[in-house]
């Protein structure tokens, strides 16, 4: 049987921005825009007649701005939502309430400035759709041209066998997609401030993740901030990926050090998670922690299989906990994921991990 498109619905006061996102869409045979709305009046009307898979919202429009209905959709009648707006590019506080109001994904209006911009753009829209149909809603109180899947060897070399040199210091890296940014929350709040240092790649536009790391270093005990090039990487701290550039693990001598890099997307993303896990593989060995997280796709999943293969130790969160289980599970399908563990249970497993590094040391 063939598989069923996913039916979107988009819901933009701007008529070419509705145009244009239609035909982004409607150019990959896995999507199909079932119906536009010029507001979110108009929007309701529709869903009386029929419910989308997956709805793309813009938030300021007249009558009703996004967010108001956001709320209402996700109180009375919860589906996935990707908000689509140039609001959000400016890493505002409007972001963080969409999420919190129940969206799935966030993504900035399509740029057509250039060929490569919009070949982005595109592809992560794409990509968004597919994942939020797969993702997991709760209420809430009130046939195109396929870009090419390039792989870690575009940023950084293949690990080597037995080429880890020696260091006593431990590092935890995580990867997340969808769903990512709330479950983020939920780790880093629960760490002790003498928490390992932590590397994250969210996969996220530029522009998002320096107030993401902010409001995340609001509600932490531990210092959360956004990664910048040779940093050193320090115990009690979580460094999060630039938007739309690559982390990397670097060392110098014994310490750690942050490197960032431009380049192409890996695994269809940029920052990539399977880039961040080789270069741990390679400068930190059994030294490291690999976590892989809620999202769609398959980032991540080689790079969990080097850093296993080089003596780290791997967890994966959990299908039940998860908003999408598709990272988690191709990392798992690999053989890179040594434990599969719930949300909640991250933080303690973070935690006894580096513990018993220190315990080994001293004993």
């Amino acid at each position: 049987m063939p598989r069923e498109k996913v039916r979107v619905l988009i819901v933009d006061d701007s008529a070419s921005v509705r145009q244009i996102l239609q035909t982004i869409l409607n150019d990959d045979p896995d999507i199909e825009v079932m119906a536009t709305a010029s507001d979110p009046f108009v929007a309701a009307r529709r869903l009386q007649d029929e419910i989308p898979d997956v709805m793309i919202l813009d938030l300021e429009m007249p009558r009703m701005d996004g967010m108001t209905f956001l709320r209402k959709i996700m109180a009375q009648r919860p589906i996935p939502v990707i908000i689509c707006s140039s609001l959000t590019v400016e890493g505002s506080h409007v972001m963080f309430e969409a999420f919190e109001a129940g969206a799935v994904d966030i993504v900035p209006k399509p740029k057509i400035d250039t060929r490569q911009a919009l070949l982005e753009c595109s592809t992560r829209l794409r990509e968004s759709v597919k994942s939020a149909a797969r993702a997991r809603v709760r209420p809430r109180t009130e046939r195109r041209v396929i870009e090419k899947k390039l792989t870690a060897d575009a940023i950084i070399p293949p690990p080597v066998q037995g080429k880890v040199r020696p260091t006593t210091e431990r590092i935890v890296c995580i990867g997340a997609s969808t769903g990512g940014t709330e479950a983020l929350n939920d780790v880093l709040e629960m760490l002790p401030a003498n928490c390992p240092p932590i590397l994250i790649v969210q996969h996220m536009p530029a522009g998002f993740t320096a107030a993401f790391a902010k409001r995340l270093d609001g509600v932490c005990q531990i210092r959360v901030k956004e990664a910048e090039d040779g940093e050193t990487v320090l115990p009690g701290s979580a460094y999060i990926a630039p938007g739309a550039r690559h982390m990397l693990l670097q060392r110098i001598g014994l310490r750690y050090q942050v490197a960032i890099k431009d380049g192409p997307p890996v695994s269809r993303h940029r920052p990539s998670v399977d880039v961040l896990f080789r270069s741990a593989a390679q400068h930190a060995g059994a030294n490291a922690l690999g976590v892989i997280m809620t999202g769609m796709g398959d980032d991540g999943a080689r790079g969990m299989l080097e850093m296993r293969k080089l003596g780290a130790s791997t967890r994966a969160q959990d299908e039940e906990s998860c908003v999408v289980f598709g990272m988690p599970k191709e990392a798992i399908a690999h053989g890179g994921v040594e434990k599969v563990v719930s949300l909640n249970h991250i933080p303690r497993e973070i935690m006894q991990w580096y513990q018993a590094g220190h315990a080994a040391l001293t004993g």
